[in-house]
């Protein structure tokens, strides 16, 4: 399969994900906090979706990701839209040679990807080592609830002409952790056949006070701890949950 056809499967995927509400989530933490930098280090950027809407609002954007298929797909997404865009293939808890950021940013649950809680502590290190001082640092995950009650145990599916898929979730192996099983049914325009696609996606959470204390160990100060996109602090039901941290100045 080419990265075109990985990238669109990716896209038609997430094709309902909020990238402008992170965008304005990212807006409003900085109104909130009277921060008004414009440097950004958007890790695991993926196709480069909210890269690319933070360098339309001004934003001068560097995008990190693992994958080198998604990063050659974002640079055509920005050059088609003329967008400039730096763009690096790096795991986000083994960064190096970034510095001076105003703000960091790991969206859609991107951090729920790490494996262990070596690699998440090593991750807010890494981050907090590339902000300048009086940096921000904003990310979400899911919460524990999401992975207990929304996904394990269920499936989920759709069927549309051009991609459809199965998405079966399991538990894993770890407190709060999920299997994706996911398959897809894409459409070759040019036999009128459909490839099947078959990935297997893991994620972990962890709780609330955990990532605090890894946060605050890392040398963050926690600003703010809300849920779904509100100013609302988390319920036991919470789906996402969001953080704002701060490197202090000295």
């Amino acid at each position: 399969m080419s990265y075109e056809d990985f990238a669109y499967v990716y896209d038609f995927l997430m094709k309902d994900a909020p990238y402008d509400e992170w965008l304005d989530w990212v807006k409003r933490q900085q109104n909130i906090y009277h921060h008004t930098g414009k440097r950004v280090l958007d890790l695991a950027c993926g196709t480069g979706e909210l890269s690319i809407r933070l360098a339309k609002n001004g934003y001068h954007v560097t995008g990190v990701d693992l994958s080198e298929d998604m990063l050659t797909v974002a640079n055509q997404k920005a050059m088609m839209e003329g967008i400039a865009l730096s763009l690096l293939q790096q795991n986000m808890c083994e960064l190096e040679g970034l510095f001076n950021y105003d703000i960091v940013t790991i969206f859609c649950d991107s951090l729920n990807y790490l494996s262990t809680s070596d690699d998440v502590r090593q991750t807010f290190k890494h981050v907090y080592t590339a902000l300048k001082p009086g940096g921000m640092f904003l990310f979400d995950v899911h919460s524990i609830y999401k992975m207990e009650n929304i996904f394990a145990h269920h499936t989920f599916a759709e069927n549309d002409d051009e991609v459809s898929y199965i998405w079966n979730c399991f538990e894993g192996e770890h407190p709060y952790s999920v299997e994706h099983d996911l398959s897809f049914f894409v459409l070759d325009q040019q036999t009128g056949l459909y490839e099947r696609i078959d990935e297997l996606h893991k994620q972990r959470t962890f709780s609330i006070e955990q990532y605090g204390h890894w946060l605050k160990e890392a040398g963050f100060t926690v600003k703010t701890i809300t849920a779904d996109f509100s100013v609302d602090q988390p319920s036991s039901q919470s789906e996402r949950i969001f953080f704002t941290c701060m490197k202090e100045s000295s």
